[in-house]
């Protein structure tokens, strides 16, 4: 049975997907491909507080699931 599932998994692995390449015109086919940078400067672009400040709307949210919680515990 495990082969079978592996037989499987590799069979799908050479499928096709028009619905993909029907979306990709020639030019994505002959793009070249992305430069490649170290991490290093992707992280300094970004800053350091991109990620590690919660906005307005993400406070707001943890208020309101906070407020949730807090109804279901009471029973209501």
């Amino acid at each position: 049975m495990r082969h079978l599932a592996i037989l499987a998994l590799a069979l799908s692995a050479c499928a096709t997907y028009p619905e993909l390449d029907a979306r990709l015109d020639e030019s994505d086919h002959t793009a070249p491909w992305p430069d490649l940078v170290p991490v290093e400067t992707l992280l300094a672009a970004a800053g350091p507080a991109d990620a590690a400040t919660p906005t307005g709307d993400l406070a707001a949210r943890v208020a309101a699931l906070r407020a949730r919680a807090d109804a279901l515990r009471a029973g209501g």
